[in-house]
């Protein structure tokens, strides 16, 4: 008797301390804006960015790591903060703004973004997050100016990251978007600027 009674407490003080243990708490992450105005950027048209696809395998709130170059895998402890393409329309949109030295750039998703004078449309064809060596973003796009016009192009932007740390790694696709924005403002400076 004494023996199951040892036994009963064990099992409840396990089941105590089992009830205790949490697992980690996730963290949350969202892109920022770090464009710089280009030289002598006084634009005064409007320009809207949007629509911006990406790979469906990036389409849920876990960022998406690679591992290999056939293998990646879903962290489910860092996490965006919002959906990744919402993010990174935004993103796109207020790098593009600063670069062209315009107060805003809509996003598609606002209102007046139709009647822009030129629609952005993205496809980011690579989202890459590696760990201890960095992150690459590639991206097709192409301008269309309001009458028919139009421009594309694609970049790939490589960052370096030497540490396993996320913060580091969002950090730097911020700075690899920052390069994409810049090849899309000067694409529209090129459509913008005057035909001889």
């Amino acid at each position: 008797m004494f023996q199951n009674k040892e036994l009963y407490a064990a099992l409840v003080m396990t089941a105590l301390l089992g009830g205790c243990s949490s697992s980690p708490k996730p963290s949350f992450y969202t892109l920022s804006s770090e464009a710089v105005p280009m030289a002598d950027a006084k634009a005064t048209y409007s320009v809207a960015v949007g629509p911006l696809s990406l790979p469906g395998m990036l389409d849920r709130p876990q960022m998406v790591v690679r591992v290999d170059a056939n293998r990646v895998e879903i962290d489910e402890f860092h996490r965006w903060a919002g959906p990744l393409q919402q993010d990174l329309t935004r993103v796109i949109a207020d790098d593009v703004g600063q670069a062209l030295g315009l107060p805003m750039v809509l996003t598609s998703s606002q209102a007046g973004a139709g009647d822009a004078d030129y629609r952005v449309a993205v496809d980011v064809q690579r989202f890459d997050t590696a760990p201890g060596s960095g992150v690459t973003i590639e991206a097709a796009w192409t301008i269309r100016r309001k009458g028919g016009s139009f421009k594309s192009g694609h970049t790939v932007a490589e960052e370096p990251v030497a540490t396993k740390d996320f913060d580091a790694l969002v950090a730097a696709h911020s700075r690899a978007l920052v390069r994409i924005s810049r090849d899309i403002a000067q694409g529209v400076q090129t459509l913008a600027a005057p035909t001889p």
